[in-house]
């Protein structure tokens, strides 16, 4: 019988409504593992998760029965409704209406993990802003300014 035979990386990219800084310490830990926990229910195994207070990365292996704009959906959406029980410091959680998603060479999971791991040092030196403009520009992704930051 035939197979459909599929290992795709993806890095997904995206911030909180803003860059307001939501994601605290007192919440990081759990709020990934939750992350984590939705992508692994719908078959997209995460690597790594990890962030600062207004952004997230995800890695992950893209289920071969769900199309990425539903992933996105899914974690946006369920993570969004779970942080908001957590209390009143995150009742106005949201997170931005768009995502930067990057296919990854198998070759280079440990390169990206390693990346994501490091978040909170990257972002002593260099914003989310000029961190997500230099992958557009490394994966070649023509895009308008205008229309990037929400």
């Amino acid at each position: 019988m035939p197979q459909s035979l599929v290992k795709n990386y993806i890095h997904l990219v995206f911030s909180t409504k803003n860059r307001q800084p939501f994601i605290d310490k007192t919440i990081q830990s759990e709020f990934y593992a939750y992350i984590g926990g939705i992508c692994k229910s719908y078959e997209c195994y995460p690597h790594a998760i990890g962030g600062i207070e207004d952004h997230i990365h995800i890695l992950c292996t893209l289920s071969k029965k769900l199309p990425l704009y539903k992933l996105l959906e899914v974690v946006k959406s369920n993570s969004s409704r779970w942080i908001k029980t957590k209390g009143e410091a995150y009742e106005n959680f949201y997170w931005q209406g768009g995502y930067g998603a990057f296919s990854i060479n198998p070759s280079e999971i440990s390169i990206v993990k390693k990346y994501i791991d490091n978040q909170e040092e990257r972002h002593k030196k260099i914003s989310f802003q000029d961190e997500f403009r230099a992958f557009l520009k490394k994966y070649d992704v023509e895009y308008n300014e205008k229309y990037v930051w929400d």
